[in-house]
């Protein structure tokens, strides 16, 4: 995720000021670098630099750029560490064409090595800056800049919204998006383009909305719509915003956490974006070891139980997941030049997840890692990493940090478990099949099941305590549930694999305690129906995650929450902590707390 904003002014206003302005207010899009770009007098300036924005204008001045047209960003590394030469605009070799992009551009790799054989000379290390390239490439074939720009985006793939300039038309902005998400705003004679509708509400409450495929160009006669495929005209009106700067930027959704749980239907999509190149290095990395621990805290180390199945299902390893906290105390001593440590962390920074990598390194153990944070401290004591590609997660409690991460380390295990075929061909393309639905399936339930929800909410609010119980890769499920309701509502809450139910748990069931099964159609079915039965016999009040159509589960809970589809085992954590995820969410607004900022707690926890 990044922030994006151009703008088409007044001959003699000057663009620079309210770029600057504008990525102020996208700031929370992206932080770790910054750039602008401006065209006056026949000269196109970029400056950049990685930092906050802040920083940067310190350092540069970016308020002193001239020109009325320009283009600014705020960047969220996925592709290229946050350093100065991968920060966006991104050029070409000519320096005639600046390029900014949120997103992921999946086929970078063959375009790139398509160019390079042509004579193009990259300067960064990002998937964007094929984009001017190709660019440059059509234009030196006699083509019109708007027909370059749109035969380059019909040959990406992957995800996108991108903003062009350039000194062929230095009054005109060119745009498209395919996923990622672009708005245009119509001033007084003045244009818009902008990642997020807040970064130009300021300036007017006229949008245009770009949808899927489409590109616009943005000059002082107007803003054009064109089906990017084949460059058909396409009429739309324009809306009024009605929102205030700050429900702006959370699009709409009452709080962060609300729009980061909606947003996973892209994240898992992103996630499963990053190139198999990156799969290939880490998968060796871990097949040249002969034990495997995975470390990481809170929700990462939920990610990182659910990721140790998988490896050990479809790869055969030896695996074990410790909370980082506890590792140097308890594993240390096994670790060796033949250790692989596999460290999840989504800022890269928490403090016992490094210390224990930092311990391990000492004793000569490879360190491969997955984070969201390119450039952290984690990416860099790692031999090799892989970006969960989540965006910044502005809301305290991890959600999309969760299911991004699980994708990650399924299409990891997946990877190995083709390499070492100790599993059939069939079972891994199934499970890869199956988390390619996975966002559709997300979508279906924010559609179809949040009313659901919220009355499981409102029913459970006056609860003195909760539980809940999965058995397998549920469990880890059970937990994250568990986590995200203790953050969010400060209702004690437990969670137990099912089967261990019997064992203390269930001395604390009384008429109506609220006891919620993660309960998959799956191997461990006909098991959890008998967890069921158990607590049921003593009262408890029974909330089940349920595959659509599973009667005898549903016929034994008081309250259901149906998944529509089948599921390989490995794959329902995606899905099935959604409603949890919701459940913790509506909990905490009905006793009137805040989501986003639960107390006592923070973002990364960087002391020990």
């Amino acid at each position: 995720m990044c922030g994006i904003f151009g703008c088409v002014l007044h001959d003699g206003r000057e663009a620079a000021p309210l770029i600057h302005a504008a990525l102020k207010r996208l700031e929370y899009r992206g932080y770790d670098s910054v750039g602008e770009v401006t065209i006056s007098n026949g000269t196109l300036t970029v400056k950049k630099d990685s930092g906050r924005l802040d920083e940067v204008h310190a350092k540069y001045n970016l308020d002193d750029l001239l020109g009325p047209v320009g283009v600014g960003h705020t960047r969220w590394a996925t592709h290229g560490r946050p350093v100065k030469e991968n920060s966006h605009p991104l050029v070409d070799c000519k320096s005639r064409i600046a390029v900014v992009h949120n997103g992921i551009i999946e086929n970078y790799l063959d375009l790139k090595r398509e160019l390079e054989t042509k004579g193009h000379r990259f300067a960064s290390r990002t998937d964007t800056e094929v984009v001017p390239h190709m660019v440059e490439e059509y234009l030196s074939h006699g083509l019109s800049l708007e027909e370059a720009f749109r035969k380059t985006i019909n040959r990406l793939e992957g995800a996108y919204s991108i903003v062009l300039t350039s000194l062929e038309k230095p009054k005109t902005i060119l745009c498209a998006r395919q996923e990622s998400p672009l708005v245009l705003g119509l001033g007084d004679g003045e244009y818009y383009c902008a990642s997020d509708i807040a970064a130009f509400l300021p300036l007017t409450r006229k949008a245009l909305i770009l949808e899927e495929g489409e590109m616009a160009i943005l000059d002082p006669d107007g803003i054009r719509i064109l089906k990017a495929k084949n460059g058909v005209a396409v009429k739309r009106d324009a809306i009024t915003v009605t929102w205030d700067p700050e429900s702006a930027k959370k699009q709409g959704y009452r709080h962060f956490m609300l729009k980061e749980i909606h947003e996973q239907v892209h994240t898992i999509r992103d996630a499963m974006r990053t190139h198999e190149i990156y799969y290939d290095l880490l998968a060796s990395k871990l097949m040249q070891s002969e034990k495997v621990f995975i470390v990481a805290c809170g929700t990462s180390y939920h990610a990182g139980l659910v990721g140790g199945q998988a490896l050990m299902k479809l790869a055969g390893m030896n695996v074990r997941v410790v909370v980082a906290s506890e590792f140097s105390d308890e594993a240390l001593d096994l670790v060796d030049s033949k250790t692989a440590i596999l460290a999840v962390s989504q800022s890269g920074e928490t403090m016992d997840t490094l210390n224990a990598v930092r311990d391990a390194k000492a004793k000569g153990a490879s360190i491969v890692s997955v984070t969201n944070v390119l450039g952290s401290t984690l990416m860099r004591l790692s031999d090799v990493y892989i970006g969960q590609n989540s965006g910044p997660e502005i809301g305290v409690a991890a959600t999309k940090t969760f299911t991004s991460q699980v994708t990650v380390l399924l299409r990891l295990a997946i990877a190995i478990g083709r390499k070492k075929g100790e599993v059939s061909s069939k079972e891994i393309s199934e499970l890869e099949e199956a988390l390619h639905r996975t966002p559709a399936l997300i979508q279906n339930l924010l559609n179809t099941r949040v009313e659901d929800v919220k009355k499981i909410a409102e029913s459970c609010s006056g609860a003195s305590s909760i539980c809940f119980l999965g058995r397998g890769v549920s469990v880890p499920t059970s937990l994250e549930g568990r986590l995200k309701l203790l953050e969010l509502s400060y209702i004690p809450a437990i969670a137990y694999p099912a089967g261990e139910s019997k064992h203390g748990f269930i001395a604390l069931i009384e008429e109506g305690f609220p006891t919620v099964f993660v309960a998959p159609r799956d191997e461990t079915h006909k098991k959890i129906i008998g967890n069921i039965m158990e607590m049921k016999a003593r009262g408890a009040r029974i909330i089940s995650i349920i595959e659509e159509g599973d009667e005898e589960v549903r016929n034994l809970s008081d309250d259901v929450i149906e998944i529509p589809e089948s599921l390989p085992s490995l794959a329902t954590p995606v899905v099935y902590v959604v409603p949890l995820q919701l459940l913790a969410y509506y909990m905490s607004v009905i006793l009137g707390h805040d989501p986003d900022y639960p107390r006592n707690l923070a973002k990364s926890v960087t002391v020990e």
